[in-house]
């Protein structure tokens, strides 16, 4: 049985190779062999090499049984464009199935909204904050901020000191920008205001290229709904 939505979990540096081809095993178009010689040849030992596939088995062979489908359905949009929705499909797993994931996420992308760039030591001390003083969320935060580069959103200066926000990837509304809409809606695990899904942190190496309210409204897993305020809210269905 798979075990429920982890706090931490995403403890290993996830190159975007690793992650693509996870996303190929599962689409059919790779063998499994094929990701094993990868992390063997980037790996110096079993535990290291064991604990970085728990990490990929997640994103993408091994779904949470709440999120197969979730997962099967970014695995037919990569197959109708499997050269452009890389990042974009692998960044939605990791929201969805990482909370610690998603909050580094949603802290890298508020801190560099103004300006663009922020330091190491802001996003640590905020996460630690949450998590707590430790060196395991020390490292872990490292862990994804590294991943991150290696995914596009992010560039780490001066020795990993200073994070530089890339320039972002437009989705042009299409089926991936729906998708990952909904995977910042399962990353809050609450319904959002569609603007505030729109303007969402968490987002920032995406433009979806479209009303946030069309494309959600082009998906049969999310609800919109007007609040007590009149406003427009999102959440996902239940049934």
């Amino acid at each position: 049985m798979n075990s429920p939505s982890p706090q931490i979990g995403f403890d290993r540096f996830i190159q975007l190779e690793w992650a693509a081809i996870a996303l190929r095993i599962r689409a059919g178009k790779a063998a499994l062999n094929e990701l094993n010689e990868v992390l063997d040849s980037s790996h110096t030992g079993q535990a290291a090499k064991k604990k970085t596939r728990t990490v990929l088995n997640r994103l993408w062979l091994e779904p949470r049984a709440d999120l197969v489908d979730f997962a099967d359905r970014g695995v037919e949009i990569y197959c109708g464009a499997p050269d452009t929705t890389v990042p974009a499909l692998t960044w939605g797993m990791a929201l969805a199935t990482y909370p610690f994931f998603g909050r580094v996420a949603e802290i890298v992308g508020r801190l560099t909204t103004l300006q663009g760039d922020c330091t190491s030591a802001e996003v640590h001390r905020r996460m630690a904050e949450i998590y707590g003083e430790r060196e395991g969320t020390r490292r872990m935060t490292n862990m994804v901020l590294q991943s991150q580069a290696s995914w596009g959103a992010i560039e780490r200066l001066e020795n990993g000191q200073r994070i530089l926000r890339q320039k972002a990837m437009n989705l042009h509304g299409s089926q991936v920008a729906t998708w990952l809409a909904e995977a910042s809606l399962r990353y809050a695990g609450r319904q959002l205001s569609t603007s505030g899904l729109e303007s969402s942190p968490v987002m920032f190496p995406f433009v979806l290229g479209g009303s946030i309210s069309y494309l959600l409204s082009q998906s049969s897993h999310v609800e919109l709904r007007i609040d007590s305020m009149g406003g427009q809210v999102a959440c996902l269905r239940t049934s």
